[in-house]
Order: structure tokens, then C-alpha cells, then sequence
């Protein structure tokens, strides 16, 4: 293990993706994946990341060492979950990440506003996830008084200016066209410029019934026409599935 790895730090590494494109847009990065999640949504396609767990130094020391034999490979490292801003040491595992010369992303659904913050100053770009729409955030998300939180991260990636886009994972026994639209709209007018909207996935889901089949979806042409409608008023919209 090289010198300057720090094995000191715990986080409960549930996988590393050693390379993608897709992860932090326009980057070729690396994505560390922590466990744990407060959220309880129903189509969740990875279950088995939910509940927390204790880690060993070792789990960080092993990323830590891939990170140091990529140098000049990788420009980027995106910290996801699970939710990562349970994990205390995430800011230091940050700041590691960007001493080694890497650009940091996080992907998070924003519902702890204060560790947010004092991720800021090591974080060049953030996927906030946006569940739905605040009067239905906690009901998507399977818990109480987390829409709260999530609407403080939001102002507050507004007013720091760092680079950072919003998503948006439908599923369509939570949305329906026109509640997407204007879910979609009120971001545009907040000053949200990027924003993905993220087809679930079926299959593997938390809640049995959002892997069922469903008969009730728009149809494509429809779809299509809702993102033609929405896109003047984004620097950038992106339909992913």
C-alpha cells in the first residue's frame, strides 16, 4: 500500500464502478458507492445498500490505493449511496480525493442541508436528486420531514454557484405527465439550469409492487413531447433510462 494512503478513515464501501462517463457529465470518473440510506423509496434498485453498517479503515485504504495507481487517468471521483452524507468522514475522503488531483462529485438526495455545507469546499459538482414535488417528496421517499432538508440543499447549491445538476428517478406509479411538468417547471424557475430526468428501473425494486408490471404509462410520443416543451427552459435536459 503506497505511503501516503490514509488508512485512518472509515467508510462502508458497498462498491467502487472503476470508470464512467455517465456518472459526472463530462468527465471520466470513478464511482465509490457507501452504504446506507434514511430514504425508503419503492423503486429503489438497490435494497441491499439500505441499512447502515460499521466500517473497517481498510474498506477506505483499498479505494484510496486504486485512486493512486489512476492518477492522470481518471479525472474525476463521485462519491453515491445509499445517501454518502451519512458517513462523518466523507469530508476528509473528499479532500483526499481532490489532494490526489481529482475532481470530486456527489451524488445525494440533499435531506442532511448541514453535512452538505461542510461537504462544499472539497466538491467540484453535485447530482441532486430531486424526488417529486415538495407536497409529495415524503411520501415518495417512504419517510416523514426529510422534504425539508432537501429543499435547504437546494437553495444552497443555488446560491454557491458550484456546478451541479438535478435529477429526477419516475416511476409512474409516483408521477403522471402533467405533475412532472410541473415539478420540472419549478425548478426552471428556481434557476435550476441542468436537469435528467431518470427513467426507473424495473425489476429488483424495494417495494414488490413497483417491480410489477404497469399498464398505466404514457406513451412515448407523449412523453417526447412533454421533454420538446420543457427543454427552452434548461440550459440542459437530458431524458435517461
Amino acid at each position: 500500500m503506497p505511503a501516503s494512503v490514509s488508512p485512518q478513515l472509515r467508510l462502508p464501501v458497498a462498491g467502487l464502478t472503476p470508470m464512467t462517463t455517465l456518472d459526472y457529465p463530462g468527465h471520466l470518473a470513478c464511482v465509490v458507492f457507501l452504504q446506507g440510506c434514511p430514504l425508503r423509496c419503492g423503486y429503489c434498485h438497490n435494497p441491499q445498500m439500505l441499512e447502515p453498517r460499521k466500517a473497517g479503515s481498510e474498506e477506505w485504504a483499498e479505494i484510496e490505493a486504486f485512486l493512486e495507481r489512476r492518477r492522470g487517468l481518471l479525472e474525476g471521483v463521485v462519491f453515491s449511496g445509499g445517501e454518502p452524507t451519512l458517513h462523518a468522514d466523507l469530508p476528509n475522503a473528499a479532500e483526499r480525493a481532490r489532494s490526489l488531483g481529482f475532481k470530486v462529485g456527489l451524488h445525494t438526495a440533499g435531506v442532511y442541508p448541514r453535512r452538505l455545507r461542510a461537504l462544499l469546499p472539497w466538491l467540484d459538482w453535485v447530482g441532486l436528486d430531486v424526488k417529486g414535488p415538495a407536497e409529495r417528496f415524503d411520501a415518495i421517499v417512504g419517510r416523514t420531514g426529510l422534504g425539508a432538508g432537501h429543499r435547504m440543499s437546494l437553495q444552497m447549491l443555488l446560491e454557491n454557484g458550484i456546478d451541479f445538476e438535478c435529477r429526477t428517478t419516475v416511476h409512474w406509479r409516483d408521477f403522471d405527465l402533467d405533475n412532472l411538468r410541473r415539478l420540472a417547471l419549478d425548478l426552471a424557475g428556481q434557476g435550476v439550469g441542468h436537469y435528467a430526468i431518470q427513467l426507473a428501473r424495473p425489476g429488483q425494486c424495494l417495494d414488490p409492487a413497483y417491480a410489477a408490471p404497469f399498464t398505466d404509462r404514457p406513451r412515448s410520443e407523449a412523453l417526447e413531447s412533454l421533454l420538446a416543451s420543457l427543454r427552452p427552459a434548461f440550459e440542459r435536459l437530458e431524458l435517461r433510462d
